[in-house]
């Protein structure tokens, strides 16, 4: 493992870490690392049950959590570093991020400037329906206030994400000749799909922002059959505004699937953040400090804030160097020098709360 001492072993510290596969669910070697990493600092690390990578230091002041997680979707990407630029899988979504939190919460301890008790959590699953991580995390921390690990551009600050329903669709009838009466079960598919779509219109008339719509998306569909039994699956995502219950919309989508049955998880309601809590004051702030122009997202995606958010009722931003238009694309990379702005930033940031 290398010492981390300087801007350019912060960049060979996410190099590292973005050489280790993590696929969500997969995410062992990973945490180790940061625990090594984060222990050969002096600070209290571990893996918690939930496979989580801790980092906890300073010794007084109030508690600020930072929640990143370590998995990723699948897609190996060659790392390598050109034209600037440090190109991986997670580069952006969401190792990035998190390397940012650890090496901004080094510096701001070598500065002697840190007033706070600072939670690094490395968490899992994020990319699956599940949110282990953060649900582990979720009901083992009183924060006073959250940073998530997401990429929002160095000069920019998320308040808040949409929400999330996944259903799962699958249709048997008896096998039928293509020519006789009973409709085919890819026909009937199509009639379920469009009947979201349609459902999805309704809401979203007069809505004109993508935060305030409710958002269908065909993820996967295939169809069989035996000679005795036809089938056909599919998984329709949701990306919910403000004001949409997952539940209700369920019990909707149930209905309109008639004879066919539907399996849903991943549901989460949206969540939204007020930009004037002292969080966002402080990175503000820190952002002008840095030469930068401060503004806030709400994106149309949803993220362990989702998980958190609610329960723990503290002011809470998500931040991360990284474009998240590369998200889990062939692509992904993020530029350098924003990755040690954003740790800039972050490190003025910590130095403010307290």
């Amino acid at each position: 493992m290398c010492a981390i001492i300087g801007s350019m072993d912060e960049v060979t510290f996410l190099e590292t870490l973005l050489r280790i596969p993590s696929l969500s669910g997969q995410e062992g070697e990973a945490a180790a690392f940061l625990v090594g990493q984060m222990d050969a600092f002096g600070w209290k690390a571990h893996v918690d049950a939930a496979g989580n990578a801790v980092g906890l230091l300073g010794d007084s002041g109030p508690l600020v959590v930072l929640l990143g997680h370590i998995d990723t979707v699948p897609g190996a990407i060659p790392v390598r570093i050109a034209d600037g630029r440090l190109y991986g899988r997670g580069a952006v979504d969401a190792k990035g991020p998190f390397a940012t939190f650890v090496q901004a919460a080094r510096r701001a301890e070598l500065a002697g400037r840190l007033r706070c008790r600072l939670a690094l959590v490395g968490a899992t699953e994020e990319e699956s329906a599940s949110s282990k991580g953060a649900h582990y995390a979720r009901d083992r921390y009183a924060p006073v206030a959250c940073v998530i690990g997401e990429p929002s551009g160095w000069e920019r600050v998320t308040l808040g994400y949409k929400g999330r329903l996944l259903a799962h669709y699958r249709l048997e009838q008896p096998s039928a000749h293509s020519a006789g009466e009973l409709r085919a079960a890819p026909e009937t598919l199509v009639e379920f799909w469009r009947a979201v779509e349609a459902r999805c219109t309704a809401h979203n008339a007069g809505h004109e922002r993508l935060f305030e719509q409710l958002i269908p998306s065909l993820r996967r569909v295939t169809s069989g059959g035996d000679g005795m039994t036809d089938w056909c699956e599919a998984t329709v995502g949701l990306r919910l505004p403000e004001g949409v219950d997952h539940t209700a919309l369920a019990e909707e989508l149930t209905a309109l699937a008639g004879t066919a049955k539907v399996r849903f998880e991943g549901g989460c309601p949206a969540f939204r953040s007020p930009r004037t809590t002292p969080l966002a004051g402080a990175f503000v702030r820190a952002i002008r400090g840095q030469g930068g122009q401060p503004g806030f997202l709400h994106k149309t995606g949803t993220a362990d804030m989702n998980v958190v958010g609610p329960a723990w009722g503290c002011p809470i931003v998500a931040y991360g160097p990284g474009d998240s238009r590369l998200d889990h694309t062939p692509d992904e990379h993020v530029a350098v020098a924003e990755y040690q702005q954003a740790i800039a930033v972050l490190t003025e940031v910590l130095a403010q709360l307290g």
